[in-house]
């Protein structure tokens, strides 16, 4: 697992907005007036926000003529959901915790 990808996937979702974005574009894909449509603040201001997530790697972009359209990269979305599946599962294989040497105390020491 890479967690500093993991991380930077997560902060960009870490905001409610951005959340509701991926909603809003899950179903397919969408022109950013439409995605606008969904939300109470400007067009600069849902700019920020797709470059956020597109910069992180879970939207895709693409341009028809005039219109910028946005949808969900899917290879991003199954890794976001592979990784934190493993992070929070309670199954010991391939965990990090069994990775670790025990000394006879039972404190976990540094490999």
């Amino acid at each position: 697992m890479n967690y500093e990808e993991l991380a930077n996937i997560l902060k960009a979702i870490a905001d409610p907005n951005r959340l509701k974005i991926l909603e809003v574009i899950s179903c397919g894909g969408k022109r950013a007036c439409d995605v606008l449509e969904f939300f109470d603040f400007t067009q600069p201001t849902l700019s920020h926000h797709m470059k956020t997530l597109t910069e992180a790697g879970l939207v895709n972009k693409s341009r028809d003529g005039r219109w910028i359209f946005y949808s969900i990269n899917e290879e991003a979305a199954a890794y976001v959901n592979r990784e934190l599946c493993h992070l929070l599962s309670d199954t010991e294989d391939d965990c990090l915790c069994q990775k670790m040497p025990i000394s006879e105390e039972g404190i976990k020491e540094e490999a």
